[in-house]
């Protein structure tokens, strides 16, 4: 029996950087993660209203948040796997391509079936986030990755800035042509990566084993990973943050437009404030903050801020209070959301970045299958807060995981320099 290469590297041997990042990849990538989030922040102040064409509660816009994230916590793990072995330009491609379909079909849906159906479709070839960081982890060495996976952030953030106020200005033409441009936007950068971005990983760092059934099966490579004691706690924490954040993004619309009366437009503006907040802080904050402290005090400290945004937006009772809500979650995201994400990317082998941030993504997809539709459910039968007050349990829940059973010095700079 034949050995390769990859059988004699050490399974926990921290990955090796494929050098110094380029402005111009940091540029391309970024641009690339930009328009296709561009696209998702265009449906986000509309979803609930196209849903209430057919169903006015909101467990059913829960559901269809369900939707995507099942489809996405079965393909996410393939996708990386894939991208360790093919490279992450051809995921990236792939998944546009998948998220045009599912937006035209979604913006077109005659029938609640048919929305389901489209968001399914995305969900399945939704690998894109996963195959970014991966390509980012290709470029960055160790010590600079907390501060370019901010770029992730900050890429969300602007979509979440521009996306939501033409979602609105869309929205005036028709409830589905925010929609229809969403599935422009995803064509648009299948274009653009396919002419502009060039491929991140190297013929040698690819997983050279031979394919088999059971790396087409998603739990084999996400149990793998949480069987693995420096990866699992990590895991853990994504879940209850992603629980709680998804709950609130799918409920939000629907908590505001029953508590205070905002529409698509006002609701946008929100969504533009918080993507203000979210560039700030994974742009300019986490790059100079990631350079004095380490990823697993960073995220800790995020964490608790999240929890109290969480409380305000129980609590809020006006527009004020609403947008002092909406200060802290984004803080709080923007300095958790990276670190995480660096603390992963510096446990794993180079052959490894596709499939342990795979496992991440499938992390907080299984999180969002359940987050929504728990966000709902207790809307529904409790009260309009407990979607947020239930949520910032939750990310007690991750506070204690990272403070408990990931190591103090974990994600340290100087580590990483030695």
């Amino acid at each position: 029996m034949s050995t390769t290469r990859e059988d004699l590297a050490p399974p926990h041997e921290p990955a090796a950087p494929a050098g110094r990042p380029t402005r111009s990849a940091l540029t391309l990538i970024f641009a690339t993660i930009f328009l296709d989030l561009l696209g998702v922040g265009i449906l986000v102040p509309v979803i609930p209203f196209l849903v209430r064409r057919f169903e006015s509660d909101a467990l059913t816009v829960g559901l269809l948040a369900l939707s995507f994230s099942a489809a996405q916590f079965l393909a996410a793990p393939i996708l990386g796997v894939l991208s360790d072995r093919y490279g992450r330009r051809p995921v990236l491609l792939l998944s546009l391509l998948g998220s045009a379909f599912g937006y035209f079909l979604f913006g077109w849906a005659g029938a609640l079936w048919i929305m389901f159906l489209g968001r399914i479709i995305d969900g399945f070839t939704g690998g894109n986030i996963s195959a970014a960081q991966a390509y980012i982890a290709d470029i960055s060495p160790p010590e600079d990755r907390a501060k370019n996976f901010g770029l992730v952030g900050a890429a969300f953030g602007l979509g979440f800035i521009i996306g939501p106020a033409l979602g609105g200005v869309l929205a005036k033409i028709s409830l589905a042509a925010p929609a229809y441009g969403s599935g422009v936007l995803a064509l648009v950068t299948m274009a653009f990566g396919y002419f502009r971005l060039p491929e991140s990983l190297r013929p040698e760092d690819r997983t050279t084993k031979p394919l088999l059934p059971s790396d087409l099966n998603p739990l084999t490579h996400f149990f793998r990973a949480l069987q693995r004691s420096d990866l699992w706690p990590i895991l853990v924490a994504f879940f209850a943050i992603n629980f709680a954040f998804s709950g609130m993004q799918t409920n939000f619309a629907v908590y505001t437009a029953d508590k205070l009366g905002m529409g698509p437009e006002a609701n946008a503006a929100v969504f533009a404030y918080i993507g203000v907040m979210a560039v700030l802080m994974q742009a300019v904050i986490v790059r100079k903050l990631s350079k004095r402290y380490s990823d697993r005090n960073l995220a800790a400290v995020g964490i608790t801020i999240m929890v109290c945004g969480f409380g305000a937006t129980a609590w809020a009772h006006d527009l004020f209070t609403l947008y002092v809500a909406c200060t802290l979650t984004p803080i709080g995201s923007g300095l958790t959301t990276p670190t995480l994400t660096s603390l992963i990317s510096k446990l794993v082998t180079a052959r490894e970045q596709g499939w342990a941030l795979g496992a991440s993504q499938s992390a907080a997809s299984l999180a969002r299958i359940a987050g929504p539709v728990w966000a709902g459910w207790v809307y529904d039968r409790i009260s309009q807060g407990a979607p947020y007050w239930t949520g910032a349990i939750w990310m007690v829940l991750a506070l204690a995981v990272v403070l408990l059973a990931i190591r103090p010095a974990a994600g340290k700079a100087s580590e990483v320099h030695g």
